[in-house]
């Protein structure tokens, strides 16, 4: 009986239901779930394209139009969405995915939805093992849309052999989005939204800033998602970079592996029930909370 649990298993890209319930048994953390992560096999060397970017940038429409493109030449695409969850009721946000309901019945796409569930890089260890579970079902290219969060968007850098940032002519200062640590996450840029004023100065200026900054010139790609106007250009992209070979993978597995275990240390924080205790605890009077932390938590 303890042989036949090491087989590897099947999960594979033409069967979406294979797929659909390793990520269910992954993300809940049921029955088998180290199992099926340490027994997953890659067939294919699989890239993990991350998009990211400011709320509002038109990532999720850029994404269907990407996928789109993706497909007819002839791809399997799984896409991960990475939604916010509230803070307060702990529920996800999943209206962007109406944007890609054309894709639903693609037998050559694959989409699925994570809450963040907190983690407020806008990636949480979830990711990383769902990624890997698209990886292992032979998918040509996963996609992983992240929410837009701002500094702590450069997690994705930890997860995706290609990141791409998305920007709209009126994101402000570009100065600022140097400062939010995007340039150096970039392996290229796309102002999508670039039918609006002002789309041309801004793709100029971030050209001047990354020869500034740089000695290799990261792309900068001009999209309108919503008539797909230079998407295949990106496509193009993705496909010619399909071999990139990614210079900073002991970094980014040290990264991956730090989360994995900082989850698995973290496994029986309950967080309903911390703040269950917090509501009670707070009626106390002089409430002090590294007290709290202390004696609840850390106290032998």
């Amino acid at each position: 009986m303890a042989a036949s649990s090491h087989k590897p298993l099947h999960i594979t890209c033409t069967d979406f239901k294979s797929v659909a319930r390793a990520l269910t048994v992954v993300e809940n953390e049921l029955p088998g779930a180290n199992e099926l992560l340490k027994n997953l096999r890659y067939i294919k060397t699989t890239p993990i394209i991350g998009i990211t970017g400011p709320p509002g940038a038109g990532k999720s429409t850029l994404v269907n139009s990407l996928v789109e493109q993706l497909v007819s030449k002839g791809n399997k695409i799984a896409v991960l969405a990475i939604d916010p969850t509230s803070p307060f009721n702990f529920g996800s946000l999943l209206g962007d995915r109406i944007r890609m309901t054309n894709h639903f019945n693609n037998t050559n796409v694959f989409i699925r939805s994570l809450a963040t569930r907190g983690s407020l890089g806008g990636l949480s260890a979830k990711t990383i093992e769902m990624a890997d579970v698209l990886r292992a079902a032979g998918f040509d290219y996963v996609l992983i849309e992240t929410v837009g969060v701002g500094q702590s968007e450069i997690e994705i850098a930890g997860l995706a052999d290609l990141t791409f940032v998305v920007l709209v002519p009126e994101s402000g200062d570009e100065i600022q989005n140097i400062k939010s640590g995007l340039m150096e996450i970039a392996d290229a840029f796309i102002i999508n939204k670039a039918d609006r004023d002002d789309a041309d100065l801004f793709a100029n200026n971030l050209k001047k800033i990354i020869h500034q900054k740089e000695t290799t010139e990261t792309p900068v790609f001009k999209t309108v998602a919503t008539t797909n106007a230079g998407i295949n250009e990106v496509a193009d992209f993705i496909l010619t970079a399909k071999d990139i070979k990614n210079t900073r993978k002991e970094f980014l597995l040290t990264e991956k592996a730090y989360k994995l275990i900082q989850q698995k240390r973290m496994a029986d924080i309950d967080k309903k029930k911390l703040q269950q205790d917090l509501a009670e605890a707070l009626k106390t009077e002089g409430f002090n909370l590294y007290h709290f932390v202390e004696t609840q938590y850390f106290a032998s």
